[in-house]
């Protein structure tokens, strides 16, 4: 995924925008291409394991190097000099380092992600990644002073018995050739995957508040990129020093699907992570960071449908509580953020 598209931490729109017909309609298109390229690509990771895909590494890095797709946006949309002057300066070390590190944890939070796909059906888990959510704000509560309403609290204690009801699914809604070992390595890396994720959402928030000091577009593009080209090259350096390298030719020649379609399988991957980064940018620079979290994380409760569409997972009586459950902690949280914005909206209408 790409948790550092997430983590700014104001709303960067102008607030005298004419929110027209115009508007929506722009707000529309990014919602379908955070969803649209968030189902695809988990989806088609599935497919990848499904078809006979085994490097975990290589769907590690697939999920990182796509970035350079959205390098255009620099040219598209330049800041103004003008403009530039007027934001504070980072000390280039400190940036960097920032950089860096996020990157690193970002490759640390894809792997787990590999492996969690790689040994769960997609049904159980986007379930238990619906629990990102909760994550995000425990650890916002200690690095970035989040309060907690009865909302959050709510949400918090749904999302977590949604995912801890799915360990008493029943084997037959494992997937195929999975061990109990196996499926109990995948439900770990992804609660740990959702946990990183939600950690990772807050250390780059704070990274804009104490680091950076600001969240311009350009900011937001940077955070996109830089921590991209670590992140590719920490999977890169995986790649070939775990030796998976070595069976890619192989791979590519039992693909269920044959060569092209699983050259195809891997280029829609990174395309359709990209599509999300973009998606969640546009919300970012038009709504809010606050926003985009929430319409990301609204997607992976509906996976379970689309995962029984398209592959047949089995959906027994305890995965459709826990997708219940994940909606209803989904709701509970986006109404504390409604509520919340809506206060400073009102707190800044009545300062004018």
């Amino acid at each position: 995924m790409s948790p550092q598209v997430e983590g700014a931490s104001t709303n960067l729109s102008d607030p005298s925008q004419n929110r027209g017909l115009k508007w929506w309609l722009k707000i529309g298109i990014y919602i379908v291409f955070v969803l649209l390229g968030q189902s695809v690509a988990i989806l088609l990771g599935r497919l990848y394991y499904d078809k006979g895909g085994k490097s975990k590494w290589l769907a590690t890095l697939i999920q990182l190097v796509g970035f350079p797709v959205i390098l255009p946006l620099y040219y598209i949309l330049p800041v103004r000099k003008n403009q530039m002057d007027c934001l504070p300066k980072t000390h280039p070390l400190k940036a960097a380092s920032a950089y860096i590190f996020l990157g690193l944890c970002t490759t640390a939070v894809c792997m787990l992600y590999s492996i969690g796909l790689m040994y769960l059906p997609v049904s159980t888990f986007s379930l238990i990644c619906a629990s990102q959510l909760a994550f995000n704000a425990l650890f916002s509560f200690f690095l970035n002073s989040q309060t907690f309403t009865p909302y959050i609290v709510n949400s918090l204690v749904l999302l977590t018995i949604s995912s801890t009801l799915l360990v008493f699914s029943p084997s037959g809604s494992r997937s195929k050739g999975a061990s109990k070992s196996n499926y109990n390595i995948g439900f770990i890396c992804t609660i740990a995957n959702a946990a990183g994720y939600g950690l990772q959402l807050s250390l780059t928030q704070l990274t804009f508040n104490r680091i950076l000091k600001r969240d311009s577009f350009k900011a937001i593009l940077d955070m996109i990129v830089y921590p991209s080209i670590a992140a590719s090259f920490a999977a890169l350096v995986g790649l070939f020093a775990s030796g998976e390298w070595w069976t890619l030719k192989g791979e590519m020649d039992c693909f269920g699907l044959g060569k092209v379609s699983y050259l195809m399988t891997l280029l829609w991957i990174a395309l359709s992570w990209q599509l999300f980064a973009v998606g969640l940018l546009g919300l970012i620079v038009n709504v809010s960071s606050l926003f985009s979290n929430v319409i990301a994380t609204f997607g992976l409760p509906i996976m379970p449908v689309l995962a029984v569409v398209f592959f047949h997972d089995s959906m027994d009586g305890i995965k459709v509580v826990a997708m219940l459950l994940a909606i209803w902690g989904f709701v509970s949280y986006a109404y504390h953020q409604y509520l919340d914005h809506h206060k400073a909206q009102t707190t800044s209408a009545t300062t004018m």
